[in-house]
This record gives C-alpha cells, structure tokens and sequence, in this order.
C-alpha cells in the first residue's frame, strides 16, 4: 500500500542480508577514456571536505553490523570501507571522491553542546545538548539504526533521557527510527516534546499512498536495493550510503511549527525555525541554534545537488522557491553561524565558508531554475533543455554542486514538467505508439533484429552507449527472449553506470543490468503498522479505489457500511460497474453489507484481500450478503508486488 524512501516503506539494507553482485563487465576502454576525461575537468581536491568529514569524530560502534530483534543485518557501518585510493575504472572519480568523504561513521562533535552521529542510516542524527536530557533531530530511518545511535550517544557522553525530539521533515529517513529514541507514552504523557513543521503527519503519511506500488518498484532502481557494495557495484545513494532495512515507526507531534522565525524554548534550548516547506519536502523546517552560533539547514542543502523530481517518483518540486529559500538562510542565518550542519553529509565550519556554501547552493538551484525556464520560453524542448543545460565552471568550482544525487539532466527536465508537464508540443509525441508496438516498428524499420543488433555493437564499440541502450531497448522490447540483445543491452547499461557521476543514476543502470540478466531483487516493501495507523481512512479507501477492477466485478451495485469500532468511524463504500467510491463519515440507509470491527481487519480484506470468511474468524462481524462482499474482494486488484521496467 506505501513505498520507498522518502515515503512510508523501505528498500533493502546497504551491505545486510542477501545481495546480488553488480556490474559482470569490466570498464571497457571508452568507459576508461570517459573517466579520465572526466577527472581532468573536476575541481582541484583540496583539504577542506577531507577535513570536515572527519573533524570531531569521537567514537563509532566496535562492531559495524546492526542487527534487529532477530539478529538480522540491518545496516553495515563498514560496507564502504573498500572505498580508498585512486578511483578504480568503474567508478566515476568525482563519485569515489565523494563516497571517500561519505563513507565515514560515528559520534562527531559539532559545536560545545551539538552533536551529530554520521553514517548509521542514509541521514545524520542531530543531538544538542538541553538542560535536563538530549533534543534529538531527525531519529533516522529505522527503530534499530537509531536505536545503536542513541547507545553510542549514552555510553560515550553519560545516559541522559531525551528531552524532545525534532522532526526536521516528512521523509521517512528523518522520523522513522524515532520508535529507538522515545516510547510513544513519552509523548502523549507531555515528557517528551515532539516537534514537526505544520502539515508534517498529513505529509508523511500521503505522499506514496495512491502510487505507492510504483515508486516502490522504482525506488528499487534508485537505490540499487539488494546490490552490493562494491566497485563494480552501488556506490552510495549520494546523500548518504542507502537506506536501513529495520523497523519503520511514527510518532505523532505534539507541537508544530507554521511560519519562520516562530521560537521554542525546548530544554533550556532556545530554537528559532525557518520555515522550507515545498522545496525539498511538500513540509519541512530548518532550525537555529543561537546559543550555539549553529544552523541546521535540514535537506535543503548538503554535500550534492539534490532532486527536483526523484527518479523513484514523487510530485515535482518547487525549484524558485527552494532557491529563495537558501537566499534566506544564507542571508538571515549564515551570518550567524560558526556552523552549518545538514541533515545529510558532513558541517560546514566557519561563517565565511557557510555563507559562501549556502550561496554556492543558492546560486545552483537558481541557475537551473531560470536558465530552463529561460530556455523553455525560448521553445527549447526538455530534452534539449537538459542536454545543453550544464553546470557553470565556476559553480561547479563547489564540489557540493555536483549531482551525485539530483542531476542538472532530469532536474531540467523536472522543471520544465512543472510549468508545462510532459508535452513538447510536437503533434508527433502527442499520440504515439506505446512501447512495445513502436519498438517492433522501428526494428522492422531499421532492417530487423539482426541489424538493430549489429548497429547497437558498433555504436558500443565507438563508446556511444545511449545510442546502442536506444536501439537495444527497442530490440529488448520486441524480442525479450532475444538472449544475444539482453546481454548486450546489460553490458550497454554498465557501462553508462560506471561512466556516471550520480549515485542513483549509477544505480538505476546497474539495477536494469541486472534485471536483464535475471537476477532481479524485487523486495516486498516492509510495512509500518504506526505509519498504516496515521494514515486517513477517507485516503485508505481511496487507495483501494485504484485498485478496482469494474471488468471482474460486473454490471451490478454493491453498498456497504463501515463501523470501525477501534477508531470509532463510520464509514461506506458503494461500488458499481465503473468505479468504487469510499465515504468517511456516511452510512447507507439499507446497506447490502454491513461492516463492524476494527480497522486493521477492514485493511486485511481492502488491501491484503483476505477472504471475507477468515476476517469473520478474526472478529470482523459481516451482516448481509457475504457472498457479494467476497465478489467485491475478488474485483480488486493485488497490492502490487514488482513489475518488468526494462522488459514489456
């Protein structure tokens, strides 16, 4: 029912449990040559971030593996540990740079009464020091992760209790370990302040509700979730290493925060809140800290570019106002600053230089922002718009401007969908065949199978590996048992992974190899039982809507009424031969079905499609036509479990 990072479920550990290999090719000699290239163009590599990354450190767990309840990996401090030396040729050298900095794990000092623990999940948590116990930011994204965070915090520093905990945004990675730092009592008992940005729960529960079968799948691209490690495989995730495999969890705020400049007197701590809700996340806030000349700037700015619109899915993001943004914090708060710490990567030490990197990121959002749309209005397509739209020489001077995440390519493109969504105006690509039927025309067009394939090696051969994965996608797509095509196109994609300066774009190429070698890992999301229980019923039932299929159920009507005893909501559905309509809040007057019991058993039949005669055994009462009900069941789709992305 919910997805992906960012969202409501989780992919895979990096470095724990069962993994696939990466890449089966060697860097080929294009590659090779792409590489040292590349390398010639990178900005000299001073000492600052080799400095920054470390500066502070105390001390990190003895043993890196963190396990769950059932002594299950669930993250691997040291799965990037390879990472030392030159960069190897499967990896672009701007990547493994970054990676060298990124890999580094454990308690750090930041400032007299501010810490942060690094490297423990794919976010930092964030510790200040209050009068009487810790105020935590950003608790991670799994009970288990932050959990050994908290550990290491008490047995290096003294046990002390958490005072408050802060929720910096609504993506998962920045709550969802929050279950490993505080007991729910602790909050709806009033000791423990938890604080969110306004429109924190509605956001963190409904961002992956209606999609969240794809993003998933997708995000499994993203993340390369499953793979290994390795120099030939993921390298990161570009904000931080991948993303914990543990126990998702929610508590709900008892205060939030609603315009910037509010204040919070939490512990003995004074906070000032700058509101950014709309840039990186649709609610999220940064923090100052004035006692302790910090400024936490949460997500809108770390060590990479970020995403407009993330590859795993998701709705496209504000790029003008998270420029103005970063204008504000580097105007009204930088200058204040002996520090400028993120939610992800390393601080930047000293107001000069965290004046100077805010307005570096400032300047990167804004140039991508005007300079598309200034292209766009000129007629150029998002196409052409991200092949000539590259970043400035001297922007890129910072290496925390590089896309090791979000690229200058699809973040182009992601501004051009939010002015003028996908269409390019060109009548042409305004009904076109769909893949597969077009994919067969053009390989006919092209001479058949035997040519396209011919064609797809010489171009490999001369390095151009977009033109070669075009045509041997088109191939794939008419052929998908063509083994002669698979390969090549696998090899095609490797190529263009280990040639790539992105994590996530390194990790979408890898993943599709190795789809098409079949060894695909299409993980089952793992589901929060907090997160399901936050989550609307109007939403629920809406979700299940999309799910409905009016071919199996037929030409007749079926309505129901709800009494959820645990929540104590009524509720209904009515479904006819078009559509399912949920109503929160209604009843039927003589329903054909009518519902008692609690939610959880209703979500089984919705969402799990239990058979209605198991959730009677479990309590659910069922009045009226059971039988009716079941064909309801019957009629909705399953919770989508994986599809083929670089197959039909």
């Amino acid at each position: 029912m919910m997805a992906a990072a960012g969202g409501l479920a989780m992919v895979a550990a990096t470095g724990a449990g069962a993994q696939t290999p990466g890449g089966n090719s060697s860097a080929s000699p294009a590659t090779i040559a792409a590489q040292q290239s590349a390398a010639a163009g990178l900005p000299e590599d001073g000492t600052r971030d080799a400095a920054f990354s470390t500066r502070g450190f105390i001390a990190t767990l003895p043993d890196p593996v963190i396990r769950n309840a059932a002594g299950n990996p669930v993250w691997n401090l040291d799965a990037y540990a390879f990472v030392d030396g030159a960069a190897p040729d499967s990896v672009h050298p701007s990547l493994w740079r970054h990676m060298r900095h990124l890999k580094h794990h454990g308690l750090y000092q930041v400032s007299d009464n501010i810490l942060q623990v690094r490297g423990f999940d794919l976010a930092n948590l964030t510790i200040i020091r209050g009068e009487s116990g810790w105020i935590v930011i950003d608790p991670l994204t799994s009970v288990e992760t932050a959990k050994a965070a908290m550990a290491l915090v008490n047995a290096t520093l003294g046990t002390r209790p958490v005072s408050a905990v802060i929720y910096s945004h609504s993506h998962a990675d920045h709550f969802g370990g929050v279950r490993g730092v505080i007991d729910p009592d602790d909050a709806t008992s009033g000791r423990v302040a938890v604080i969110a940005p306004e429109g924190f729960m509605e956001e963190a529960t409904s961002e992956n509700v209606m999609a969240g079968g794809a993003m998933l799948r997708r995000a499994a691209y993203q993340f390369a979730t499953g793979m290994a490690p390795g120099p030939q495989g993921q390298m990161g995730s570009g904000i931080g290493m991948g993303v914990s495999g543990g126990t998702l969890s929610l508590i709900t705020p008892t205060d939030t925060i609603a315009a910037t400049g509010e204040t919070r007197m939490v512990d003995g701590v004074r906070l000032e809140f700058q509101i950014v809700s709309g840039s990186e996340a649709p609610a999220e806030f940064n923090v100052f800290i004035a006692a302790e000349k910090t400024f936490l700037a949460a997500e809108i700015a770390t060590c990479t570019m970020h995403n407009i619109l993330t590859p795993r899915g998701a709705k496209v993001r504000d790029a003008r106002a998270w420029g103005h943004y970063l204008d504000e914090a580097a105007r009204r708060y930088a200058p204040q600053s002996d520090t400028v710490i993120s939610s992800h990567c390393w601080p930047i030490f000293g107001r000069a230089e965290g004046t100077q990197w805010l307005e570096a990121q400032r300047d990167n959002y804004r140039y991508l922002h005007d300079q598309t749309v200034r292209r766009m209005n000129r007629g150029e397509t998002m196409a052409e718009i991200a092949e000539s739209l590259t970043l400035p020489a001297d922007l890129g001077q910072e290496w925390s401007t590089h896309g090791y995440y979000g690229t200058y390519s699809h973040n182009a493109k992601a501004i051009y969908q939010f002015y003028l969504g996908w269409y390019d105006a060109v009548p042409a690509n305004l009904n076109p065949h769909p893949p597969v039927e077009r994919a067969a025309k053009l390989v006919d067009a092209l001479g058949g199978a035997e040519r396209v394939l011919a064609l797809a090696r010489n171009a490999m051969a001369g390095g151009d590996y977009r033109w070669s994965s075009d045509l041997l996608q088109n191939l794939v797509f008419t052929e998908p048992d063509n083994a002669a095509a698979r390969a090549a196109l696998a090899e095609s994609y490797e190529q263009q992974g280990y040639s790539s300066e992105s994590a996530i774009w390194r990790n979408q190429f890898l993943a599709a190899a190795r789809d098409l070698r079949g060894a695909s890992a299409r993980s089952a999301a793992t589901q929060s039982t907090d997160l399901i229980a936050a989550v609307a019923t109007q939403e629920l039932l809406d979700s299940a809507a999309t799910r409905f299929a009016p071919e199996r159920f037929g030409d007749r009507s079926l309505t129901i009424g709800l009494e959820l005893t645990d929540r104590k909501e009524q509720a209904m559905l009515e479904a006819n031969g078009r559509v399912l309509i949920g109503r929160v809040g209604e009843t039927p007057a003589a329903p054909d079905v009518a519902m008692r019991g609690p939610r959880a058993l209703v979500l089984a039949l919705l969402f799990l499609k239990q058979p209605v005669s198991t959730m009677q055994a479990a309590g659910l009462q069922v009045e009226g036509d059971a039988a009716a009900l079941q064909h309801l069941i019957d009629a909705l789709d399953p919770m989508p479990q994986g599809f083929a992305i670089v197959e039909p």
